[in-house]
C-alpha cells in the first residue's frame, strides 16, 4: 500500500500547532527526553509544568500499569470508583482552609470554567474580574479571560460578556516599587467598581498567585489581601488558579500559601497527574452546594487511570520530598541566574518562586526582545537542553523543570544557558 505523503513525519500534523523544538521523543527517563536517535536532552520543559516527578517514575508507571489492567474508564457520572474516592480524599485533605468538595476534569481550561459556571450560579452575578497578563485557558469561556498574548485571541471575537480586566502588578513593566504598583492595581480596582462592573454584579476574582503564560509574574503579599478584604467586603469570591504554580513547583505546595491569604476556590491541573490528563478544582461543601444541577459533567473527568497516577504523584512527592527539593534547588536556580545576569545586559529581568522561573530578554533599548529568546530555544536544543519561552512578545526563557531536578542539573542547564548567551549574541 503506497503511504500518503507527510505520513512519515509530521505532515499530517496541523501547521497551526507549532512544535518549539524539532526533537522526535522516543521516550522519557527521569529529567531526560530521549530521542529517536538516541539523543539525550535535558527537560527543562516538564512538558509545560507536567511531568513533576519526571518522565516515567517507577511508582507512576506501575500504579498506571496496574490500574489499566483493572479498570481503564469508569464514567463518574454514572459510577463511582476506588481510586476517584481516595484522590478526593486526599487532594481534600491538602487543600487550604474549608475547601473540601471537588469536581474532576481532563485540562486546566475545563476545570477553569467548570469554576466560572460555579461563581455565577452561587452568587447570582453575571461578572468576573481577572488580571491583565492572565492565563487560564484555550477554549472561549476561559480564553474570554485571558490576556496573557493577544494571539491567543486574535480573530475569534467576539469573547464571552461579562469579563472584565483589572491592572496585575507586575512590577518589572510599570518601572515603580512594588509598594506603587500595588497601590495603583487596588486603586483601579475601585475604579472599575465605580465606573464598570458593580460589586452587586461582580461573581468572582479569577487570579493566578504567579501569573504563568504572561512570564512568570508574581502577585504580592498586599495585593492578594486587598482581594480577599474586596472579596469579602461584597461577597465576591476569590478563586485562585493554581494550574501551572500547583503541587510543590514554586516552593510550596500552593503558590497562594505564600501570601497568607485564603482562596473560596483553587483549580489545578498540570503536575496533579504526571502528565496524565486531569484537574480538578476544589470548593467548600457550602459554596459547591450553591451550583445548579447539572452544571457538572464530562465524558472523561476522574478517568481511573488518571486517578491513579494522580495518587502515586502524591505519594512520590510526599516520600521524595518534592515540594522541599523546589525550594532548594529553585534558590540554587536562582543565585546561579541572578550571577549571570550581572555579566549579560540581555537578561532583563528573573521572575518567579521556586521551579517556576522566567528570564527577560531584552534588546539595547531595554525592550521586550523575542527573537532573541527564539534563538536561545535553538542553542539550548544543540547543547541538549530543552527549554520553552512565554510571554506577549515571546520573550522570557522559561526554567521549568522537573521538580526531582539534581544540583547537578540546575547547574549543568545554568552553564549551558550562559554559553548560548554568548553564542546568540
Amino acid at each position: 500500500m503506497d503511504q500518503k505523503p507527510g505520513a512519515e513525519g509530521s505532515g499530517h500534523l496541523s501547521p497551526l500547532l507549532q512544535q518549539s523544538s524539532a526533537v522526535v521523543a522516543e521516550r522519557g527517563e527521569g529529567t531526560y527526553i530521549i530521542g529517536r536517535d538516541g539523543r539525550h536532552y535535558l527537560d527543562f520543559t516538564s512538558g509545560i509544568g507536567v511531568t513533576a516527578t519526571g518522565h516515567c517514575h517507577p511508582k507512576v508507571v506501575e500504579a498506571v500499569q496496574r490500574q489499566a489492567a483493572r479498570l481503564s474508564h469508569g464514567q463518574y457520572a454514572i459510577l463511582r470508583h476506588p481510586g476517584l474516592l481516595e484522590l478526593s480524599e486526599r487532594l481534600a485533605a491538602r487543600m487550604p482552609g474549608p475547601i473540601d468538595r471537588l469536581f474532576f476534569a481532563n485540562a486546566g481550561t475545563e476545570a477553569c470554567e467548570a469554576a466560572v459556571r460555579l461563581a455565577r450560579h452561587a452568587t447570582g452575578r453575571p461578572n468576573l474580574i481577572v488580571f491583565h497578563g492572565g492565563f487560564h485557558g484555550r477554549t472561549m469561556g476561559s480564553l474570554s479571560m485571558t490576556t496573557s498574548s493577544v494571539g491567543l485571541r486574535a480573530g475569534l471575537q467576539p469573547m464571552m460578556g461579562g469579563v472584565v480586566v483589572a491592572p496585575f502588578p507586575h512590577v518589572y513593566r510599570y518601572g515603580w516599587s512594588e509598594e506603587a504598583v500595588t497601590d495603583f492595581c487596588l486603586r483601579e480596582l475601585d475604579h472599575i467598581f465605580a465606573t464598570y462592573s458593580s460589586p452587586k454584579e461582580t461573581a468572582a476574582f479569577f487570579v493566578e498567585p504567579i501569573q504563568g503564560e504572561s512570564g512568570y509574574v508574581p502577585a504580592n503579599t498586599a495585593f492578594m489581601e486587598g482581594l480577599r478584604r474586596r472579596a469579602d467586603e461584597h461577597g465576591i469570591l476569590l478563586i485562585v488558579d493554581e494550574v501551572q504554580t500547583g503541587y510543590g513547583r514554586t516552593g510550596l505546595f500552593w503558590a497562594h500559601q505564600r501570601y497568607g491569604v485564603q482562596p473560596d476556590v483553587v483549580v489545578t491541573a498540570k503536575g496533579l497527574a504526571s502528565g496524565y490528563p486531569l484537574s480538578a478544582f476544589g470548593a467548600s461543601a457550602d459554596l459547591m452546594g450553591k451550583g445548579w444541577p447539572g452544571s457538572q459533567g464530562g465524558t472523561y473527568g476522574g478517568n481511573a487511570v488518571s486517578c491513579a497516577a494522580a495518587l502515586a504523584t502524591l505519594d512520590v512527592i510526599e516520600e521524595e520530598g518534592l515540594v522541599e527539593n523546589a525550594a532548594s534547588q529553585g534558590r540554587r536556580l536562582r543565585g546561579l541566574l541572578d550571577d549571570l545576569r550581572r555579566t549579560q545586559p540581555a537578561i532583563g529581568d528573573i521572575r518567579g518562586e521556586g521551579l517556576l522561573v522566567g528570564t527577560e530578554m531584552v534588546d539595547a533599548d531595554g525592550r521586550p526582545d523575542g527573537e532573541r529568546a527564539r534563538r536561545l530555544l535553538g542553542a539550548m536544543e544543540e547543547r541538549d537542553v530543552l527549554m520553552i519561552r512565554c510571554g506577549p512578545y515571546g520573550q522570557v526563557v522559561r526554567w521549568l523543570p522537573p521538580l526531582i531536578v539534581t544540583e547537578q542539573e540546575i547547574d549543568r542547564a545554568v552553564e549551558a544557558f550562559a554559553d548560548a548567551l554568548n553564542a546568540t549574541a
